[in-house]
């Protein structure tokens, strides 16, 4: 398997990265190869998954969230008994 890491000029421009910045570039870098979860990749970056996801979209990065997952979401709610 082959990974690839994209990391953002001023991240490494000013200081060396440190561990939560390395795993936060990991988790970016599966959820974006679709390697992992958005919930993965916010539990290894240590993120609250709102926050995870404003890091992906300031970096343009799609959240792979399609029709089935929506569909999957309601009949959730719905079998939940929200309203």
């Amino acid at each position: 398997m082959k990974i690839t890491l994209d990391i953002p000029d001023p991240l490494t421009q000013d200081q060396p990265l440190s561990q939560a910045d390395w795993l936060r570039e990991i988790a970016v870098a599966l959820f974006q190869q679709e390697l992992i979860t958005l919930g993965t990749a916010s539990q290894i970056a240590r993120m609250h998954q709102i926050q995870f996801q404003a890091l992906l979209y300031d970096r343009g990065i799609n959240l792979h969230y399609d029709l089935a997952d929506y569909q999957a979401d309601i009949a959730s709610l719905r079998q939940n008994d929200w309203q």
